[in-house]
């Protein structure tokens, strides 16, 4: 059933199922065929979809993490999806419509309408990083070459192009300001993608 147990470790959040029963029921080849996939929400429907995509019985993974929220008298912890309007679903071809037919539920993400399934290095991905939920949280989506603008620090409204990754905590940006070639480390959640 879906997890929601008192101390449940914060991060991974996954419907778990009766797998022994339904394996009895699948034949080889349908258990075979079932694929991950993402599954596109309405904007904060994760955890109600989640809840009941898991009384159909299709096995899912909403990844979460745990945030601190600051009011004026408080700060609270809270988990949040770690990629908000997203969750990712295990289903075979048959199995595809009661994931669409879920209320909360507009899509699988696809491409030239052809719904896209992750590999098993990217699932497997999802569930160690969750499994450390403490050291995990959202980070905007930055490639090499896109133009970005340093939020804080010293280097403050400074505009320049993602050059290199120089590890998970670092990135390296070339500041066109002072019209050389010159690049800084600064750290990634310092940065803003310029659209």
């Amino acid at each position: 059933m879906f997890c929601a147990e008192p101390g449940e470790i914060l991060g991974l959040r996954m419907a778990k199922l009766c797998l022994r029963q339904r394996e009895t029921t699948m034949e080889p080849s349908e258990t075979q065929s079932r694929l991950w996939f993402a599954a596109y929400t309405r904007s904060r429907h994760e955890y109600s979809v989640a809840q009941q995509l898991e009384t159909k019985g299709v096995e899912c993974l909403l990844p979460t993490y745990e945030r601190l929220a600051r009011w004026s008298d408080r700060v609270k912890r809270s988990r949040a999806p770690l990629f908000p309007g997203y969750l990712f679903v295990r289903v075979g071809n048959a199995e595809r419509a009661r994931v669409l037919q879920t209320d909360g539920v507009v899509s699988l993400v696809s491409r030239a309408g052809k719904a896209v399934p992750l590999s098993a290095s990217e699932v497997e991905l999802l569930r160690v990083c969750c499994s450390h939920a403490h050291g995990i949280e959202p980070h905007p989506y930055l490639k090499l070459g896109q133009r970005v603008r340093v939020k804080y620090g010293p280097f403050c409204g400074w505009e320049g192009t993602l050059s290199e990754k120089q590890n998970s905590r670092r990135l390296v940006i070339t500041i066109e300001q002072i019209m050389k070639a010159v690049a800084i480390n600064i750290d990634g959640a310092d940065v803003e993608a310029i659209s």
